[in-house]
């Protein structure tokens, strides 16, 4: 089994973390500043960044912010939120990410996957897919969880990763802040279908969620939370000792 990666999740909301349960109800957590640097040094293996608003608003993510919290960062640092074109991939980049997220830009354009993918490389590129079942089908969200867009969720995200997107970051609207576990089923369902990693998000709500994540799909490769991590109720060194009791291998806390 490869090594599985813990991945904080710093929401952003006109400069500041926020969370709420299944994508409303959001309350403010923290500066994304002070969070990145408090996960960067307590054993964190990446951050991921999102601009929550960006896309919705219509406007470009808050380089700004994103540019000091990439400063005090010393690990993997994905970022996503309003990235529409090649340019903004250029621009958040230049900012100090290390991967750019893209979502609803890949569901208005989707050739930007392949385009970006062919100028800075599949590594760099990350499809993110907020996912809900409707009528019994897994169906994308855009806007934040806002708006259905009617596509079915597995084929849409095996069509990104086709052209050229590098790691999948799958988040169960259905599960998220409910704190009952990951969406296995969901999660099964996309793992199975691509040669990529997967990034579990939505429904972390104590250890053994992620404990029973990695031991039942250990074809996932990472567990994405926030709110346990923000508010103390999961500590990334107390999960990772867990893990490793269970053989599940982790990257080392210096």
């Amino acid at each position: 089994m490869i090594t599985k990666r813990i991945i904080p999740c710093l929401d952003v909301r006109n400069g500041r973390v926020v969370k709420g349960t299944n994508f409303e109800g959001l309350r403010d957590v923290s500066s994304p500043v002070d969070l990145a640097d408090y996960y960067s040094r307590c054993g964190a293996d990446e951050l991921v960044f999102y601009d929550i608003t960006a896309s919705s608003d219509g406007r470009k993510l808050f380089t700004d912010i994103l540019r000091e919290t990439a400063s005090r960062v010393f690990i993997p640092l994905t970022v996503g939120g309003g990235i529409n074109t090649v340019d903004d991939f250029d621009r958040v980049l230049k900012c100090g990410a290390d991967k750019v997220s893209v979502n609803s830009g890949a569901i208005r354009n989707p050739s930007l996957v392949k385009e970006a993918a062919l100028k800075y490389g599949s590594q760099c590129v990350v499809i993110s897919a907020d996912v809900k079942r409707v009528n019994g089908e897994f169906r994308v969200f855009a806007k934040g969880g806002r708006e259905d867009t009617g596509l079915e969720a597995i084929s849409w995200i095996c069509r990104c990763v086709d052209n050229g997107a590098g790691e999948v970051v799958l988040n169960s609207i259905d599960t998220d802040g409910v704190k009952k576990g990951f969406d296995l089923e969901m999660l099964k369902a996309v793992s199975d279908r691509v040669n990529v990693p997967v990034i579990a998000s939505g429904g972390a709500g104590c250890i053994q969620d992620f404990i029973d994540l990695f031991k039942t799909l250990p074809r996932v490769d990472a567990g994405l939370a926030a709110s346990i991590f923000h508010f103390g109720e999961v500590k990334i060194a107390d999960l990772k000792h867990e893990m490793a009791k269970n053989g599940i291998p982790a990257r080392e806390i210096l």
